[in-house]
């Protein structure tokens, strides 16, 4: 009789997505591993509701939800929840993120397989106040050290983790997306954009993400290409906000955070460019995203993103360079065709869903089997 094969998903807001770069993940690769036979629980968060824990099923898949405040506190009383309840199940657990290491370590104390996504440098990011760093620093050393095998999305990751670790203990898979060959024009047109003829940036506004030298390098002049900014904006509250807002004023269309994933796919699809100030961290879903709809990349000059885009993009140290990197791209031609079929080439051979959960699939697979 074959052994059914286990797996917990921890770390994450649940299935379905909503939105986040490791929810996506897990849905996908909790549907291709009961597509295979497996039984998969993923741990999921909820806002309000039943305290939890409350288990039900979603196309297959086991959830077991707790409700849990918003913010810090609330995320590590959720991950709390999800490991001690982890503990009295049986299989592998899949941990994506070491935010809260401390606790997912009793995980293998009690003597489950851990394998755990070791995500970005957090610790590194400037957003943290210096405790925060601290807590993130020593959960990165915990998560390292008593995981089975540690998960890196990207090479430069995984050379920081061989400080940490032995590199036979860590393997990189970096992560997926789907690819997009097609969208409509109506939510583009709907916001006075002509398709290919505008700039798009998606993400956090902040400061390591450079979304205001951007900005001003693009509101330098007057062009014939517009620059759409996705993302939340709180000027009253946050000062970066309200200097991107300024610097952009009158030259930059500001739409806000948009959730609908159709209207964000035909906005990027049908941009000229995806320009991505991403600083910090591995392997950045968006970015994957941008090179999977077929665009142009305009990046930050660091080996994160020259590995994920590739040789064929435009990349900024400052202000100035992106300037000149929009310059170019206004001018259009055959740089630019060549950069975005760059783009999707770079996709196809590195990013492809299929390829990233099979990789998934093997490691948890060799998980399961008894040590020799």
């Amino acid at each position: 009789m074959t052994r059914v094969r286990k797996l917990s998903i921890l770390g994450t807001r649940g299935v379905p997505a909503g939105h986040g770069g490791f929810e996506t993940f897990a849905e996908h690769f909790a549907l291709h591993l009961v597509a295979k036979g497996w039984e998969v629980t993923v741990y999921c968060q909820a806002d309000d509701g039943p305290p939890g824990p409350v288990v039900d099923e979603w196309r297959g898949v086991r959830r077991v939800t707790y409700v849990a405040d918003s913010g810090a506190t609330g995320t590590m009383k959720f991950d709390w929840m999800c490991v001690m309840h982890a503990m009295r199940s049986e299989g592998v657990m899949l941990v994506l993120g070491y935010n809260t290491a401390v606790f997912s370590a009793l995980l293998r104390l009690s003597g489950h397989p851990v394998l755990t996504n070791m995500d970005g440098i957090e610790w590194k990011r400037a957003k943290w106040p210096w405790h925060g760093r601290i807590w993130l620093y020593l959960n990165e050393w915990i998560g390292a050290l008593t995981s089975t095998k540690l998960i890196a999305d990207h090479p430069e990751i995984e050379r920081h983790l061989a400080r940490r670790r032995s590199k036979r203990d860590i393997v990189m898979i970096p992560y997926g997306a789907d690819a997009v060959t097609e969208a409509s024009e109506e939510p583009v047109r709907a916001r006075g954009l002509n398709p290919g003829r505008y700039l798009i940036s998606i993400g956090r506004i902040e400061p390591e993400n450079n979304i205001l030298p951007m900005i001003e390098a693009f509101a330098a002049r007057e062009r014939d290409l517009q620059f759409v900014c996705l993302g939340k904006l709180e000027p009253e509250k946050n000062p970066y906000h309200a200097a991107v807002l300024k610097a952009g004023e009158g030259r930059v269309l500001f739409p806000g955070a948009i959730y609908d994933a159709a209207v964000v796919r035909a906005l990027r699809f049908h941009a000229a460019a995806y320009c991505h100030g991403h600083s910090v961290g591995g392997t950045n879903p968006s970015l994957v995203e941008a090179l999977g709809a077929g665009n142009a990349i305009v990046g930050h000059d660091n080996p994160y993103n020259r590995w994920v885009a590739g040789p064929d993009q435009w990349y900024f140290p400052d202000k100035d360079a992106c300037a000149r990197c929009f310059d170019e791209i206004e001018a259009g031609g055959e740089r630019l065709q060549q950069a975005q079929a760059a783009a999707r080439h770079r996709f196809e051979t590195a990013f492809l869903w299929s390829d990233i959960l099979s990789e998934y699939e093997a490691l948890c697979f060799a998980a399961t089997e008894p040590a020799r």
